[in-house]
């Protein structure tokens, strides 16, 4: 672990592995966006129940979190389920490198927030790269309205679910200072769950009536995609700022598009790949704003 805390950098390249497998597991789950995400944090609980709960510093952390921080995780929490439900949902509508790439604006929304939420400063090349991103996420949008209007209800879907996973990554920069990752995403996901077990059961949807599907994706998922994905980028929230964590995620829309076009035959148009291109460049660049403030 000492290796690790030295070179932080290491877990970043698993977490970039690691969800860059989500939408790829979520193509193949059969049942709803919901009953999916539900699945995963359900799995992904019970993952870390024993590692919490298994060693005596856990308890000891997790029986004096104030309320105060119980409140914050339980809002996090929330917000990570809406993202998860949503960026599913567009999965079903759009293509697996439209949704990615819009996902990843979730850097520029976290530098808004910081902004205007935690009195952060914005320069004038970050403004700039914040509307390079738009406007490349304005030419993924207008190469699937072309295509077809479900496509970029996708988008939007995907756009939204930015959104949340920027406030879920704020909150975790807050939070993470101060308490340890297993105990922050135990408490995160615990919340998360609960929320998405709420909504199932409130729309009355089947946990059995879909097949195997999305209870095996959910584990996939709960595996890979959050233990080795999201709990990892959770750890980093210590030893990086919030936005360059986020930004850390870019490489996801290039692996899951690669494996998309294979697996799924998904070859994205002209438009699309330009879209996207712009699309990452903006946060790349305000990626390198953030490194050499770091620097």
């Amino acid at each position: 672990m000492k290796t690790l805390e030295k070179h932080p950098a290491i877990m970043i390249v698993i977490g970039i592995l690691g969800i860059s497998f989500s939408a790829i597991f979520v193509k193949y789950s059969k049942g709803p966006s919901l009953l999916t995400a539900g699945y995963r944090l359900f799995f992904t609980s019970i993952l870390l129940t024993p590692v919490v709960l298994g060693k005596k510093k856990y308890r000891k952390e997790l029986f004096q979190v104030s309320i105060h921080d119980i409140l914050l995780c339980a809002m996090s929490g929330i917000f990570l389920a809406l993202h998860f439900v949503f960026w599913f949902e567009s999965l079903t509508h759009t293509s697996v490198a439209s949704s990615t790439a819009i996902v990843c604006t979730e850097v520029i929304w976290v530098a808004l927030g910081y902004r205007f939420f935690l009195k952060g400063h914005l320069s004038k090349l970050a403004i700039l790269s914040i509307t390079i991103s738009f406007l490349g996420s304005i030419l993924i949008g207008a190469s699937d309205y072309h295509m077809t209007g479900v496509h970029l209800y996708g988008d939007l879907l995907a756009l939204a679910a930015a959104v949340f996973v920027a406030v879920y990554t704020l909150i975790g920069g807050v939070i993470r200072k101060h308490m340890t990752t297993n105990v922050y995403t135990y408490i995160v996901y615990f919340f998360c769950s609960i929320s998405l077990l709420i909504t199932i059961l409130i729309r009355n949807i089947s946990f059995l009536g879909y097949g195997i599907s999305p209870i095996i994706v959910g584990i996939l998922l709960s595996v890979f995609s959050t233990i080795l994905g999201h709990s990892i980028f959770s750890w980093c929230l210590k030893y990086f700022s919030p936005a360059f964590v986020s930004a850390s995620k870019l490489c996801e829309p290039f692996v899951a598009s690669f494996f998309a076009l294979f697996l799924f035959q998904e070859i994205p148009g002209i438009l699309q790949i330009v879209g996207g291109v712009i699309t990452v460049g903006g946060v790349l660049l305000y990626s390198y704003i953030e490194i050499k403030k770091e620097a």
